[in-house]
């Protein structure tokens, strides 16, 4: 990119000098200017490094691990209420068992 700008600025003795310096042929600026023209040039000049942070990005992630640790919170306290139903209800039967019929025990 920084060589066609350049070449297109440079004057016209000029031009054949920069391409035998940087062993260029005169097909190489064509492509390129084509290339320019056609925006495919456009993404090398976007910026290199880390990809800025996303705040909302970064609440979403947080947001849906706590909706995962709650959801396994919530089947674990389930499944407690369930044992507690059934436990109940195997107690109760037990103490219908146990209880004396008629008063024969006293």
């Amino acid at each position: 990119m920084e060589i066609l700008a350049a070449y297109e600025a440079a004057a016209e003795g000029e031009k054949g000098a920069l391409l035998r310096r940087e062993g260029l042929y005169s097909s190489h600026i064509v492509e390129w200017r084509r290339a320019r023209d056609a925006g495919a040039l456009a993404g090398l000049a976007a910026p290199r490094g880390r990809k800025r942070r996303d705040p909302q990005g970064e609440r979403i992630a947080q947001l849906e691990a706590e909706k995962r640790q709650l959801e396994q919170e919530l089947a674990k306290a389930r499944f407690v209420v369930d044992v507690q139903a059934k436990l109940h209800a195997l107690l109760e039967t037990l103490s219908e068992s146990a209880e004396p019929e008629n008063g024969s025990r006293k």
